[in-house]
């Protein structure tokens, strides 16, 4: 008769969490991020993190997306813009920049102008109220 050996199977971590993936919260804190910020990116199709239970877990390349949508986001494009950027995913490239072409830098650079006009303007306008206004009260006396 042979000799029995224990089978060895594989046992998954509890929490189902794989090697290189992270947590909703370890992705949060890594990125700065709030946790409705991360269900709202995969509410609207941006992040799809794997799924256990109640759980999701992050793994290298979801965390290079969100990377690519804060990047975006940090230079005014809009979530529409960020998911066509994505979408045309040239040779993995992991910055925004790189997968920009060079209508679209002149487009955004334009936009970004124009808002930092008006936002120029209202403070003007918020400035002159201000003034108007402290020109206008009497100071107080303690």
């Amino acid at each position: 008769m042979g000799v029995a050996f224990p089978v060895s199977e594989y046992t998954p971590p509890q929490d189902g969490k794989r090697g290189d993936e992270a947590t909703i919260g370890e992705v949060a804190r890594e990125f700065a991020v709030s946790l409705r910020t991360l269900r709202f990116y995969e509410d609207r199709g941006l992040l799809q993190p794997r799924r256990h239970g109640a759980s999701r877990f992050y793994a290298a390349a979801d965390r290079k997306r969100l990377r690519i949508i804060l990047k975006g986001k940090q230079l005014g494009f809009t979530l529409t813009e960020i998911r066509a950027l994505l979408a045309a995913d040239r040779d993995g490239e992991a910055d925004i920049e790189e997968r920009l072409n060079a209508q679209q830098i002149a487009d955004q650079i334009g936009n970004l102008e124009r808002q930092r006009n008006e936002i120029e303007m209202a403070i003007a306008c918020l400035r002159a109220a201000q003034q108007r206004r402290n020109a206008n009260q009497p100071f107080a006396t303690a």
